[in-house]
């Protein structure tokens, strides 16, 4: 029996290993666990995603609130006695979130081959931490399962070696497929009086959005433009309401008409949300590839993206963080001109299965 330890940590990574025990059962020759590190530890941020793909660890570190040179210190020190209990033939290391670098390093240190699911992604932007966690777990890993074309052409010239590189497709969009139906029975729309293609979902939290005065300002007057075409549905991030507050901001929308705001929802109420939207406003990174699957219009406020299928192929724009150009692609949208975007090659829904395939040739 050959053991096959997953680490997550936050609730994109949850998303993308939702498949791996199903699959695993086609193979009695390996065994798949799960170690959640507790990064994400907030019930509505874990919890509610684990109930709803039924989705259980087998190993908890709990590490909980810090800062990220704690919170990494504190999930090599418990992700390192559960590789010694567990005694792990190859650790999945998923994402690009702290605890992924964190994990990457401590399998390093201990012997134990890594594997890195969604490598090979770049925005070539170092300003962002997510970026040199790509970079630096990338430098580490053994093996690389790749999601888009661009992730194996960056791979392949920072000199990684071929026979190490699978170009799976994307296992986020695994549990697109395999959730669909619970997603469409989701009673959000009428728990929010909402109808079909006449509302807009906005994320926003990335720091160099939302942790400065003039970027909220900027994000304040994005708001009051939507509404006053659309409702809004905003599920606002608790630092981007602090901030606010903070800068003495919060007022200025708290009340306005046309904005919901909502805490962090469960993932199916999101994904119909995603679905059924005119078109979504974000700076996240997954959200760039479920609307890609989907088809709907996606306006994402950042200068870079390290998902550049989701521009070249997907349904996904980069817009300047300004007014003037949101209003601009806003009337694409709404004049039947914004452009029609297809799915990427290997997003069907069975990435878990050929990354499930390699593991077996690998072990």
């Amino acid at each position: 029996m050959k053991k096959i330890l997953i680490v997550v940590g936050t609730r994109p990574n949850f998303i993308k290993v939702t498949r791996f025990k199903e699959v695993a059962k086609l193979y009695p020759n390996l065994e798949v666990k799960f170690v959640h590190t507790g990064q994400h530890f907030d019930k509505k941020m874990s919890q509610v995603f684990f109930d709803q793909f039924d989705l259980r660890p087998d190993f908890m570190l709990n590490i909980g609130q810090g800062t990220p040179t704690t919170q990494m210190a504190n999930v090599m020190l418990g992700l390192e006695n559960v590789c010694i209990e567990y005694q792990p033939d190859l650790l999945v290391v998923v994402g690009d979130v702290n605890s992924t670098f964190a994990a990457a390093l401590t399998g390093n240190k201990m012997g134990i081959k890594v594997a890195h699911l969604e490598s090979g992604l770049r925005s070539f932007d170092r300003e962002m931490p997510e970026e040199i966690n790509r970079l630096l777990t990338d430098e580490i890993a053994d093996y690389y399962f790749i999601t888009e074309q661009s992730g194996m052409n960056h791979l392949l010239a920072e000199g990684k070696a071929e026979e190490t590189l699978f170009f799976v497709g994307n296992t986020m969009i695994d549990s697109l497929v395999a959730f669909e139906s619970e997603v469409n029975k989701s009673s959000v729309l009428s728990e929010m009086n909402l109808q079909k293609g006449a509302y807009v979902l906005m994320t926003m939290h990335r720091p160099s959005n939302v942790d400065r005065r003039e970027g909220l300002e900027i994000l304040i007057e994005m708001i009051k433009s939507i509404t006053s075409k659309f409702k809004l549905v905003f599920p606002i991030h608790p630092r981007t309401v602090a901030k606010l507050k903070d800068f003495g901001l919060w007022e200025n929308i708290e009340h306005l008409d046309g904005l919901i705001f909502s805490e962090p929802l469960d993932y199916f109420a999101f994904q119909k949300l995603t679905a059924d939207s005119a078109f979504v406003v974000t700076d996240s990174g997954g959200i760039q590839e479920e609307t890609t699957y989907r088809g709907v219009p996606c306006l994402t406020l950042r200068n870079n993206t390290e998902r550049p299928s989701t521009i070249d192929i997907g349904s996904n724009v980069l817009v300047p963080y300004n007014l003037e150009s949101l209003n601009e692609e806003i009337k694409k949208i709404v004049d039947g001109t914004f452009k029609k975007g297809a799915i990427p090659p290997l997003w069907d829904g069975k990435s878990t299965e050929r990354i499930m395939e390699m593991i077996n040739k690998i072990l």
